[in-house]
């Protein structure tokens, strides 16, 4: 039956897309006592009641703090009302851009903020992209966008688009003062020791340890990824580990964005990581081996 309001635990996955935060979800969900998905609608639905609060419009002295604090929070609790794990994982890249409000409502929440080499993400994109040849997917916004790898790559990487919104977004959580309820994920570590880094987000949730089955992992969505124009998006490997393969960016292309990876490095920052090493510039091109770094 489902669990109390009261009883239930929210945590949140962010960080940048096609870096593992599925794979993550669908990890975690083999634990009985944990809810975990793809993106949720609820980070959508928490900025439209903010907004529709804020001031300038019509109803915003009509709604005080608590009762916006109550509003909000109850859309965590109707949308999972018929869950019956204890601890919940809402999905969202969003969700690092909204740490203030989220720590209010959640004084007690960790986020898991799933990270990749950027040129490895433009290159996992740039594969569905070429994938759904015979589709204008909705990543782009007209002809001039989607035109050339050049134009794609610019346009993903923009401040408010796919992947240069979480980019910042998670680059501004790091530096928060909410940066120690954040641990980084790196996809290369994950895929290659998924074990170890299972292990370390437990200590780092604070939960007891559970044996996962990482040959038999299952996720997919494909209705939602229709809709984007992306066969197989939201799609994991039932087998986690490491498919290292040649990147189809162009070098200049690969090169600028691999140039992107912060989180190998964050002086004072009390953000929690479990990294794998930085590729040595022999390593950029393939995809390298990872070694362990947690700190």
């Amino acid at each position: 039956m489902p669990v109390p309001h009261s009883e239930r635990e929210f945590h949140f996955i962010s960080g940048l897309p096609r870096s593992g935060s599925t794979l993550t979800a669908a990890l975690l969900r083999q634990n009985p006592r944990f809810s975990a998905g793809m993106s949720s609608p609820v980070a959508g639905l928490f900025e439209g009641v903010i907004s529709q609060v804020s001031a300038g419009s019509e109803i915003s002295t009509m709604v005080d703090p608590d009762q916006r604090a109550r509003i909000l929070r109850g859309l965590f609790d109707s949308y999972y009302a018929d869950r019956d794990q204890p601890v919940i994982f809402d999905t969202s890249r969003s969700w690092t851009a909204q740490l203030s409000a989220l720590m209010k409502l959640f004084p007690d929440a960790k986020l898991i903020c799933t990270v990749r080499n950027v040129a490895w993400v433009m290159d996992s994109l740039e594969r569905q992209f070429r994938n759904n040849a015979f589709e204008n997917t909705r990543l782009f916004n007209n002809p001039g966008e989607r035109s050339t790898v050049y134009t794609r790559v610019e346009a993903l990487a923009g401040a408010n688009r796919l992947v240069g919104y979480p980019w910042h977004a998670l680059r501004e959580a790091c530096y928060s003062e909410f940066a120690e309820r954040l641990v980084l994920v790196d996809y290369d570590l994950l895929t290659a020791r998924p074990a170890d880094v299972l292990q370390l987000l437990y200590e780092f949730l604070g939960e007891e340890p559970f044996e996962h089955d990482f040959e038999n992992v299952q996720y997919d969505a494909p209705e939602f990824d229709a809709q984007l124009g992306l066969d197989g998006l939201h799609r994991v490997h039932k087998t986690v580990q490491p498919r290292p393969r040649e990147t189809i960016l162009p070098p200049d292309l690969f090169q600028r964005y691999s140039q992107l990876s912060f989180w190998h490095d964050l002086p004072h920052s009390a953000a929690y990581r479990i990294v794998a090493q930085a590729p040595t510039d022999q390593q950029q091109h393939t995809m390298p081996e990872p070694k362990q770094t947690v700190q």
